[in-house]
């Protein structure tokens, strides 16, 4: 209920909000002020035009000391209304604002309370030796019995003012950024259990000590406060201590796990000692580090089974359903000799050295940039420019062909590989279906890449590359043209080439040196 009314003046007030905060803060020290006086009152059995006037004097002072407090910061609370107008704040305006409004409270206090209980205490104590026709010693008695209503006055209108500026947070949380670095600025829980029960306590003692107790004068008055003093922090401050051990070391367990979890560390548990809501609170913080260590586990199992840039593009949900049309170039990789190979060879050497030869492929395919799409039986489709775009996908493409006949030379397993290059607009999606998809690309480019790759047997080179290919290199690469050749499902022959490898440019470079 109260935070329904506090969001709608929130919500009426905006800027002038500030006015609620000080009112609210005010209206409880009155209150406890007003308590006070009836305290010191009948202890000195003085007629009600006196307590009145007593009641009104401190009243006063306590709601100008308040007033002057808000003004004090009332600074910070125009930052937040200036948050609040701007149109379209920054993550980084949010943060300050965030961290302004959530700590306004805290900071007023530190900054006020030092001047403000003696600012009422003494000149009401004054007032009332003066009002009461007391002795002057007897001052010291009604300033020591003011202490401990003024500090319960403190602590009661803190809890006032942070719960008056919810509406104001909670606004401001509302578009606060995830990802934003959390600094604890304010009150300590420990220290909000310390002191509000031990201090709850004291006044307690203090109420029934009036109540019940001998009430003659300024004897009696401090004997009461002391003995409300010494019972109320014995009963209270072991508690205390046990509350906050009880509460807060739970929970700087579970910040702890926390902070491992967002260190990468996902297999940190917290030990749930209790059956209460701070053991549901550490058993939920297990199942959520347990589901985040499934989840990591599965990440890397797809990522075993599809590209790491793939799996990365399919987890983000950024991808379109409907797919894209892009322009990239198509690499068709195939062993030579591998069915023959396969027929005489046992089993597991077969798959062992199928693994090797796809071991040395695919690292030269990420190294420049590529993605493998898929392994089709002893061959494999990669993909240059789609989901990572570049423009030079030409380039990497050929690049790489080049690198893997290398490569898959040095690995020692007997076999070669032809690669055909093909580059051209492809569509790139998720395709399947039945719950069964896969990120593939299709298109006449894709199928030309295949046929080139098969054009190599008739060549007897190892890599080959198409016209289109050649046509969007940006950089300068030595090439044989192997005339126009029928390519199956073509209506029309296409040019390809063989680009030279580095050794063979070296070769031809040295035999017209020598020509020369």
């Amino acid at each position: 209920m109260l935070d329904r009314i506090t969001g709608w003046l929130y919500a009426r007030l905006g800027p002038r909000y500030w006015v609620v905060l000080a009112v609210g803060q005010a209206a409880v020290s009155i209150f406890v002020a007003l308590i006070t006086v009836a305290i010191l009152a009948s202890y000195y059995d003085a007629d009600l035009d006196r307590v009145v006037r007593l009641a009104a004097f401190g009243s006063l002072l306590t709601a100008i000391a308040i007033l002057l407090a808000s003004l004090r910061t009332r600074s910070a609370f125009c930052a937040v209304a200036t948050w609040h107008d701007t149109p379209d704040p920054t993550p980084e305006e949010t943060v300050s604002a965030w961290e302004t409004a959530t700590t306004l409270t805290y900071r007023q206090f530190r900054r006020n309370s030092w001047w403000i209980n003696p600012f009422v205490v003494l000149p009401t104590s004054v007032f009332g030796v003066a009002l009461f026709d007391l002795r002057p010693v007897d001052f010291f008695a009604l300033v020591l019995a003011c202490i401990v209503p003024a500090v319960y006055a403190t602590i009661l209108s803190y809890s006032a003012g942070e719960m008056l500026s919810r509406p104001m947070v909670s606004d401001i949380a509302k578009v606060l950024p995830d990802d934003f670095v959390f600094l604890r600025l304010g009150l300590p829980v420990r220290k909000r259990i310390l002191l509000g029960p031990s201090t709850y306590t004291i006044t307690t003692a203090l109420l029934v000590a009036t109540l019940l107790g001998d009430r003659g004068g300024s004897d009696d008055l401090v004997l009461a406060v002391v003995a409300s003093v010494g019972v109320g922090l014995a009963l209270s401050q072991e508690l205390s201590v046990l509350l906050a051990e009880a509460i807060t070391t739970p929970v700087e367990r579970v910040r702890r796990a926390m902070a491992r979890v967002a260190d990468g560390d996902l297999t940190a548990r917290v030990l749930v000692t209790t059956s209460d809501e701070l053991g549901e609170l550490a058993h939920d913080f297990n199942m959520m580090a347990r589901g985040l260590e499934e989840r990591e586990q599965m990440r890397a199992a797809f990522g075993t089974y599809v590209d790491k840039e793939v799996a990365a593009l399919i987890l983000s949900g950024q991808f379109p359903d409907e797919g894209v049309e892009v322009d990239v170039s198509i690499m068709f990789c195939d062993v030579r000799g591998f069915t023959s190979y396969a027929e005489r060879a046992p089993a597991p050497e077969v798959v062992a050295t199928l693994n090797t030869l796809f071991s040395t492929m695919v690292p030269v395919i990420d190294e420049h940039g590529g993605h493998v799409d898929k392994f089709i039986g002893d061959g494999l489709l990669a993909v240059f420019g789609a989901p990572e775009p570049y423009l030079d996908h030409a380039d990497r493409a050929v690049a790489a062909a080049l690198a893997i006949v290398e490569a898959t030379e040095r690995a020692g397993t007997g076999l070669s590989v032809a690669v055909g290059v093909n580059s051209g607009r492809v569509v790139a999606g998720s395709i399947g279906g039945a719950g069964r998809l896969n990120f593939s690309v299709i298109g006449d480019a894709v199928n030309v890449a295949a046929r080139v790759e098969a054009a190599t047997r008739e060549t007897g080179d190892d890599v080959l590359i198409t016209g289109a290919t050649v046509a969007m290199l940006q950089r300068e690469v030595p090439l044989v043209s192997r005339g126009s050749m029928p390519l199956k499902g073509k209506s029309e022959p296409l040019e390809v080439f063989a680009p030279l490898p580095v050794s063979a440019t070296d070769d031809l470079s040295e035999e017209r040196q020598s020509l020369l």
